[in-house]
């Protein structure tokens, strides 16, 4: 997929309110909330149970779901990614315990997206794509893996990589939803907001954060967001 064209400025962070997540399972619902405005987050949170029904992923929320609450609430997205559907490879995996059953939601969801206004392409990108779509249009929600996730500025989210890096462990997959809003080209670092954490803006290497939303599991799944004003 071809570069976003247009002047990027070396050095920029979106600003959007944090939202931390409340259960183990709704970091990518509190992406979403990290990326409404005031009356759609209160309506979001008012409503909530009501939209896990009517979404049918109760506790196991994938990419596809994320993409219709958005269409929903009328947030302009496209979604990339290397699968269209549940990969079948990951059956086998114990991260997809419940495989089987989201299995027939989620392709559903996938053959009516276009009726149903959700914009998907299968494709796979650099990470200078995702620089210029933040200098250009606004955030990312990205899929990564947690076990691959660490922040520069944060001792205890770095120590672990540190360590793993010294014993040449190789971490499980843990999919896991953050907001990227922004970046650093002198540092070449990335910033973003993890649901995961309290409120602050963290910040990882390029090279580092293409290998955590690379790992096997995530499909290399990107929801791109139309959020900067016009």
């Amino acid at each position: 997929m071809e570069d976003v064209p247009g002047y990027i400025p070396d050095i920029l962070e979106n600003p959007i309110v944090h939202f931390t997540q409340r259960y183990d399972w709704d970091c990518g619902l509190a992406c979403i909330l990290m990326v409404l405005d005031r009356r759609q987050r209160q309506t979001f949170l008012s409503q909530f149970q009501q939209i896990c029904d009517e979404g049918q992923f109760g506790k196991s929320t994938w990419t596809i779901d994320l993409c219709y609450v958005l269409k929903d609430f009328n947030v302009p997205h496209r979604y990339l990614t290397k699968t269209l559907g549940a990969n079948p490879t990951h059956r086998v995996n114990d991260y997809y315990k419940s495989y089987t059953l989201d299995m027939l939601r989620v392709n559903n969801k996938f053959r009516y997206a276009e009726q149903n206004g959700v914009d998907v392409k299968q494709c796979t990108i650099n990470y200078r794509f995702l620089i210029d779509h933040l200098g250009t249009y606004g955030n990312i929600i990205l899929l990564i893996s947690a076990s691959l996730l660490y922040c520069d500025l944060c001792k205890f989210n770095k120590l672990p990589c540190e360590i793993r890096s010294c014993l040449s462990i190789t971490p499980s997959y843990m999919g896991h939803y953050i907001v990227l809003c922004g970046y650093n080209k002198k540092l070449q670092k990335f910033m973003y907001r993890n649901p995961a954490c309290k409120d602050r803006v963290c910040y990882i290497p390029y090279q580092a954060l293409d290998k955590a939303r690379k790992a096997n599991g995530t499909d290399e799944d990107i929801i791109l967001l139309y959020d900067k004003p016009s």
